[in-house]
């Protein structure tokens, strides 16, 4: 793994992809409490949420790097 330097526009660009990642899994999330019952429900809103996290773990990394 190597290290390399995050220039202030990468990391400007990073964040605002991940506003758009995080606003669609909100959106998605949405989506799904609306439409899904039961367990399949709590399965793919912890999923969602999974997803999310890593996402932002993943651009905090970068950013710390």
């Amino acid at each position: 793994m190597s290290i390399r330097m995050i220039t202030p526009r990468e990391d400007s660009a990073l964040q605002g992809k991940l506003k758009w990642a995080m606003l669609a899994y909100a959106v998605l999330a949405l989506l799904a409490a609306l439409t899904l019952d039961g367990n399949f429900r709590f399965f793919v809103l912890i999923l969602l949420g999974a997803l999310a996290l890593k996402s932002w773990i993943a651009v905090k990394r970068e950013s710390v790097e």
